[in-house]
């Protein structure tokens, strides 16, 4: 469970009196300082579509149709050729 803090317990009052300046009496949200992961990075969903597009990749080099993948993948036509033809990053 969060819990709120007063600010006047925590920051120097320099800095309380800075903050006043632009909020006051409001709730303010302080995200945390750690840098933001990438999409997909957190719940695996990146890791899942390099794979799936790389057997994409792999099965149109071994000769499967455009329209095969389509089929098998539940994937529109413009969807499979965007993924065949663009380099995996």
């Amino acid at each position: 469970m969060k819990t709120h803090k007063n600010a006047r317990d925590i920051l120097p009052d320099r800095l309380l009196r800075e903050l006043q300046e632009y909020v006051s009496g409001e709730t303010l949200y302080i995200p945390k300082a750690e840098e933001k992961k990438p999409w997909g990075e957190t719940s695996g969903a990146r890791s899942y579509y390099k794979r799936r597009n790389s057997e994409i990749r792999r099965k149109y080099a071994d000769g499967i149709t455009v329209d095969a993948l389509c089929e098998e993948y539940h994937l529109s036509y413009d969807t499979i050729r965007r993924i065949v033809y663009t380099e995996d990053k």
